[in-house]
């Protein structure tokens, strides 16, 4: 058996952190995945589950030792590295947030559902707090981003690939053809971006849309 690695987390500025998660993944090997806690007030929104039951246990664990108690959970699209465990957070009385399509891919692939469902192409939730933003199939058919105004981050989950990536990683359920026009209408819908975490690898600034961009219209 593959020893896990525990899970990490960076603070990206007083209100946000990012977590880091780790899974043994053939042939990659161990591959770490990316998602966000955003603290509003005494509260914390966690943006992308953790890969594994155990990081995410580690991570419920950490928000707690903050002071804070998890309000919702918001997931960027159906796979496992956004989505894994919803039903330990809904054991946790932890409300999940995912729009109608990712909701009908969970349920296609016999997992568990979010209990509420984002409707809107763009959705305000908490106050405003984070905007869940749908430019369009890339990735999966369902991915979303979702944008924190208040600190101009983006977090582009797996739909955005990391500067240090050489191709598209995981194209199984992509459309490649659509990919390149869905990041411009991230480009469009948030030009004032100042950080951008993608799903897999480092973060950065608005090139990793660029970068992303160029390995799709190669088709890489």
């Amino acid at each position: 058996t593959v020893i896990e690695k525990p899970i990490k987390i960076i603070k990206l500025s007083d209100t946000v952190y990012q977590h880091i998660s780790y899974k043994h993944v053939s042939p990659w090997g161990m591959v770490g995945a990316s998602g966000l806690i955003v603290i509003d007030k005494q509260q914390a929104i966690i943006i992308d589950t953790p890969w594994t039951l155990p990081a995410t246990k580690q991570l419920l664990a950490w928000i707690e030792q903050q002071g804070l108690s998890v309000s919702a959970a918001v997931v960027s699209h159906f796979h496992e590295d956004a989505s894994a465990h919803l039903t330990f957070l809904h054991q946790n009385d932890i409300a999940t947030y995912a729009t109608t399509m990712t909701n009908k891919l969970l349920s296609e692939n016999n997992r568990t559902i979010a209990s509420k469902q984002i409707t809107e192409k763009i959705e305000k939730l908490f106050d405003g707090v984070i905007e869940v933003f749908y430019p369009g199939a890339g990735h999966t058919q369902d991915n979303v981003v979702v944008w924190l105004p208040h600190e101009k981050i983006l977090f582009g989950g797996c739909l955005v690939k990391s500067l240090k990536s050489n191709n598209l990683g995981n194209t199984e359920d992509a459309n490649i053809k659509s990919w390149p026009q869905t990041i411009e209408n991230i480009k469009k819908q948030y030009p004032e971006i100042k950080l951008v975490v993608p799903g897999h690898g480092p973060k950065g600034d608005k090139r990793l849309l660029t970068h992303t961009q160029q390995l799709a219209l190669t088709g890489r």
